[in-house]
């Protein structure tokens, strides 16, 4: 790992606290905290920023308006980011974007040798209709001069599907903001919320096809057979993509199943941040039956905030779960899903999974993850000084750019 103080760009496609956005902030956080001088830049739509504040340097890029379509939105978003590394005179040692839309960003950005390379951490990999945004992800993907991955789910994928090694880096959960420990928000959050319901349970993310909102909904409505004051909470939801046809097939199995929104199905939205933590505590159980996930930050909180656990049967999740830490059921089964749930309410089981569950925890540390980030960035640094540097025919004047291929 370097012995040397980095100047590190990490970019992020927005202000909203969703996986590779947290990732982000806690990446840059870390790095900070270690020695190095890190700047996070942002596309901010509202002019808010960031509902935290952050140690280290941020610079918010204003995102405007978007306008009709997707993939309109996507090429405005990116050329945002263009235009102001364009008119900026700082630079930094390592450039580093977490989505597509940092990675287009600076892949033009090098073509126009305003920055030497650049890194991408891939999270996962969608399944788009549009090819605009297939090509993009494409080049975000076979572009970087390091690519990165969270999990041995999408370093297989891109193995298979690319021939791209992608070393492997940790995601983390950060103990000090989630534990079982009260903070005295819980009250006035369940208060404000209406969160009077038990059973309680719990998901983060939002209504959208990977985190499989309609199977969800569906096994809670057989749940409401045997528990009919039982409560679930769909929080956050901020995202560039549109799922209007998801949610509404969504609503229109709300309206057919009798259920009442702001009764038993709960919809806050985006959680402010410092609430999150109370929110987790308030539920009995955490139901995550998402059937595409980087990792699933979220269910990390969800562990390191000591309640209980449902989620998808497959990788990531059975990467560091056992199921004697969580349950786990098939993803593309409600009834699954609902016996799931069902039987989190076994006190003994419950308690069980809590305690079996608290092992994970030290293996996700920010700190751990942000030196395995400085041990790829000082090879990166290491391979482009031997070649000379970018556009005097050195690494990444052309051919592979330095990446490892098989």
């Amino acid at each position: 790992m370097t012995d040397h103080s980095l100047r590190i760009a990490l970019l992020t496609y927005s202000t909203k606290l969703r996986g590779s956005v947290v990732h982000t902030l806690e990446l840059a956080e870390a790095l900070h905290a270690i020695g190095h001088t890190v700047c996070v830049f942002a596309l901010d739509k509202d002019g808010l920023g960031f509902d935290r504040s952050l140690s280290c340097d941020v610079k918010l890029i204003t995102a405007q308006p978007a306008p009709n379509g997707i993939d309109a939105l996507i090429q405005q978003r990116i050329q945002e980011f263009v235009a102001f590394f364009s008119q900026s005179s700082d630079r930094y040692d390592c450039y580093h974007a977490q989505d597509c839309i940092g990675a287009n960003a600076l892949s033009m950005l090098r073509s126009h040798k305003h920055i030497p390379h650049y890194v991408r951490t891939v999270h996962h990999i969608e399944d788009y209709n549009s090819p605009y945004l297939q090509q993009c992800q494409e080049r975000s993907i076979r572009d970087p001069d390091l690519c990165l991955c969270v999990s041995t789910r999408w370093q297989t994928e891109l193995q298979q599907h690319y021939q791209l090694h992608a070393p492997r880096v940790i995601n983390g959960v950060n103990t000090q903001r989630f534990s079982a420990k009260l903070d005295g928000l819980e009250q006035s959050l369940k208060e404000q919320l209406g969160l009077h319901g038990k059973p309680l349970y719990l998901t983060v993310g939002g209504i959208e096809p990977r985190k499989n909102s309609i199977a969800l909904l569906q096994a809670f409505n057989q749940i409401l057979v045997d528990y009919p004051h039982a409560q679930l909470v769909i929080a956050g939801g901020a995202t560039l993509f549109d799922y209007r046809a998801y949610r509404s097939e969504f609503f229109a199995q709300v309206d057919e199943m009798d259920m009442i929104t702001g009764k038993n199905l709960l919809l806050p939205g985006v959680i402010p941040d410092e609430t999150l933590p109370a929110l987790y505590r308030l539920a009995d159980a955490f139901v995550f039956p998402s059937v595409k996930e980087g990792w699933g930050l979220v269910v990390l909180e969800a562990i390191a905030s000591g309640i209980p656990v449902i989620t998808a049967k497959q990788p990531p999740f059975t990467e560091f779960l056992t199921e004697h830490q969580a349950l786990l059921v098939d993803p593309n089964s409600p009834a699954a899903i609902a016996q799931a749930m069902r039987s989190i309410l076994i006190p003994d089981l419950a308690h069980a999974l809590v305690q079996n569950s608290q092992a994970i925890l030290p293996h996700y540390a920010w700190d751990a993850s942000a030196r395995l980030h400085l041990v790829h960035y000082d090879e990166l640094l290491k391979r482009e000084g031997e070649g000379g540097g970018r556009g005097e025919g050195g690494v990444g004047s052309g051919g592979s750019r330095g990446r490892r291929r098989t």
